[in-house]
């Protein structure tokens, strides 16, 4: 009877295992591949393929992985840096992919983008999974849904997605039999390249002021929380604003933020305010009329947040130790091959048609 008992118990089991494995290769297959259209969506997951620490880590939304290039930090400075960016990444979710990232490094100096600020709550669940969706699990991805889910939105579709993405079943595309079993890498160490340019024209973009330029409590309750974080590990943070045209920067944003830095002693790098410092010119460094740098902005970016680290913190480049430079000699082949790529799709049809 013992035996019998056993063996029920075995085939129980087995089944159970089996039943999982389905599951799980199913969800592999119906998840968003982000890896021909969407990339972004991709970000989050590759930053756990990193096998060496940071001195920097950057966290925040486009205005953050469209401006800094961290191929061009490593050559101009020899520092080593990633950023943790993701579409419209809140600052809540940017305090716990930075909590997160502390798990498995801890850099010199942590750089958080402001304009996330302007946003009190939630905003869509797109953006939600294009972020979370690539953490590992861990109680801070579980604090980091719970903090970014609507209201319509349900904690158990986070933990087993197939539940949300079920009907992608009969609307895979090639890109999810391509990626089932493999990512393909879509970034710099967190950088999104574009090298095409499409000038600012005065006029082109239009916004109405809200009412209220307050930041909400949410926000400011996450950015203290950073704040707090990066100090009890001793971590340098560094705010910085991109110089977007688009969302517009008000002057009441400015002053908060402003306000903030002088009251904790943070650094407040406004790039809207170092145009001519760092040479940005928007008939040539943006590729989409003002909104995002392309490379040539980013680089400049780049350039002087190098300048700003050497002479605020005195960074040393690892360029001189062997095992990084062998890293970081394949991340700066994948990025100039990316680059010519770009530049003969330019050549080929007049503009950049692989993103």
């Amino acid at each position: 009877m013992k035996k019998v008992g056993f063996r029920k118990w075995l085939r129980s089991l087995a089944a159970a295992m089996v039943s999982a494995s389905v599951l799980l290769a199913l969800q592999r297959l119906v998840m968003p591949k982000y890896a021909d259209s969407l990339i972004e969506g991709g970000f989050t997951e590759e930053y756990y393929e990193e096998s060496m620490p940071h001195d920097v880590l950057m966290v925040g939304d486009c205005e953050v992985y469209e401006s800094f290039s961290p191929v061009d930090l490593w050559r101009g400075f020899g520092i080593t840096s990633y950023i943790r960016g993701s579409a419209q990444q809140l600052v809540w979710q940017s305090y716990y992919l930075l909590e997160d990232a502390l798990k498995y490094e801890k850099p010199k100096v942590v750089v958080f983008n402001v304009q996330a600020l302007v946003h009190s709550g939630p905003q869509k669940e797109e953006y939600n999974r294009m972020t979370l969706d690539g953490m590992r699990w861990s109680g801070t991805k579980l604090a980091a849904v719970r903090a970014s889910m609507l209201p319509e939105e349900k904690l158990l579709d986070y933990v087993f997605p197939v539940l949300r993405y079920h009907s992608r079943i009969t609307q895979l595309s090639q890109e999810d039999i391509d990626y089932y079993a493999c990512h393909k890498k879509v970034s710099h160490n967190g950088y999104y390249m574009r090298v095409d340019t499409a000038p600012y024209a005065e006029g082109v973009w239009f916004e109405e002021k809200p009412d209220d330029c307050t930041f909400g409590s949410m926000p400011m309750e996450y950015l203290d929380r950073m704040r707090r974080l990066c100090e009890s590990e001793g971590i340098h943070l560094v705010l910085v604003k991109a110089p977007s045209v688009s969302p517009v920067w008000y002057d009441e944003y400015e002053g908060q933020v402003a306000r903030y830095a002088d009251k904790y002693g943070l650094p407040y790098l406004n790039y809207l305010k170092l145009l001519e410092e760092t040479g940005i010119d928007y008939d040539t460094d943006t590729y989409d009329m003002g909104l995002h740098m392309n490379l040539s902005g980013a680089k400049k970016m780049t350039a002087y947040l190098g300048d700003f680290l050497v002479s605020e913190y005195g960074l040393e480049g690892h360029a001189g130790e062997e095992d990084v430079r062998r890293e970081w000699e394949g991340k700066e082949r994948f990025y100039d091959e990316m680059k010519a790529a770009q530049e003969k799709e330019i050549e080929e049809y007049g503009s950049v048609v692989s993103y």
